[in-house]
């Protein structure tokens, strides 16, 4: 090998300058692209019509109503961004023990999803599969009232998870979400939708998802943290300080059905993207969570950080760590970045 490119290579031989100097050779040895089609829209739906209602902790997010959330999709679609993820925010006297409106047919997730493909049906809808905005005590799964630990219970939460799937793809939905974090429930929802010869219905699995403190916001948005209180997910959301325990995870999943796998939150966990993509070579995605918007959105108010420059920025990173793809409630921002510097 050549002494003056090879990996002994000095200066001033060589100049790594050289390369950086013009925008056209820049962009020659580019290693990492971001386009909208790398972009998931995650909204907040509520019942009624015309309703808008502004998240505080979230500037710039809306919880929407149907009718208002149908003009968003089409937003999206002329950006080029393939799905929107739907986040319901559900009415507190719907709110059970039992989850029971987390599989009513008529519910709001099914009306909403049966919509948004009669209306757009070449845009991709991705629906949440857990139980905490459906739950009277916030948790993601079911809970023995006789427990005072409130330990949520596994394998009687996936036959809830089940039916929710079930539901979800009866009423259009291209990929059903399951973000519990709840043992063999990936293998417990695809058997629900063969049997039910649901069999194009795509499963994206939050394999590897974290019991963050960045999950604030979203709580706020979808009305759980009040009903979780002082509670916890630690029993069933993973130890941010585990990095393997998130590769068995992963395998798991594949093995049980899904066919994307997600690693949440996404900033502070490249290393797992990473190590996700290596590893498995499956599609990959990421989760730019409410409270890394949060933090981007407050600073950039403040004048202390260009917003578009540091989210583009962001949404890069993701990229150049493996992710196939990048749930962001910047996504429609970005989209429109991107169409303009054409």
């Amino acid at each position: 090998m050549n002494s003056k490119t090879g990996p002994n290579a000095r200066f001033p031989d060589t100049r790594m300058r050289r390369m950086r100097r013009d925008g056209f050779s820049r962009r020659m040895m580019c290693e990492s692209r971001l386009s909208a089609d790398d972009l998931i829209y995650p909204v907040f739906v509520l019942d009624g019509v015309n309703r808008v209602e502004p998240i505080a902790s979230m500037p710039g997010v809306e919880r929407q109503s149907l009718d208002r959330l149908l003009k968003t999709a089409e937003q999206a679609l002329q950006l080029g961004i393939p799905a929107l993820a739907l986040f319901p925010v559900i009415n507190a006297a719907s709110k059970t023990a039992e989850a029971a409106e987390a599989y009513n047919p008529e519910g709001l997730v099914p009306r909403v999803v049966a919509a948004l493909k009669k209306e757009f049906p070449g845009l991709g809808v991705i629906t949440d599969i857990a139980l905490d905005p459906y739950t009277s005590h916030g948790q993601d799964g079911l809970i023995d009232a006789g427990d005072p630990a409130g330990y949520v219970l596994n394998d009687e939460t996936l036959e809830v998870l089940a039916r929710q799937a079930l539901v979800h793809a009866q009423a259009g939905a291209d990929i059903v979400a399951p973000s519990d974090m709840m043992d063999g429930r990936v293998a417990r929802i695809r058997q629900e939708l063969d049997a039910a010869r649901q069999i194009h219905t795509r499963i994206l699995a939050y394999s590897a998802k974290y019991a963050s403190s960045f999950y604030g916001p979203f709580r706020d948005a979808v009305g759980s943290a009040g009903n979780l209180g002082k509670g916890n997910k630690h029993t069933y959301q993973m130890d941010p300080a585990n990095s393997d325990e998130a590769l068995r995870e992963v395998a798991l999943d594949l093995a049980e059905g899904a066919d994307l796998v997600m690693v949440k939150p996404g900033m502070p966990y490249l290393d797992i993207i990473r190590r996700v993509k290596e590893t498995f070579r499956v599609p990959t995605y990421a989760y730019q969570v409410s409270g890394e918007y949060a933090m981007l959105k407050a600073a950039a108010r403040n004048g202390w950080l260009d917003e578009q420059a540091c989210v583009m920025e962001s949404l890069l990173a993701f990229k150049r760590a493996g992710a196939d793809g990048i749930l962001s409630y910047f996504a429609l921002s970005a989209a429109a970045w991107l169409k303009a510097s054409r």
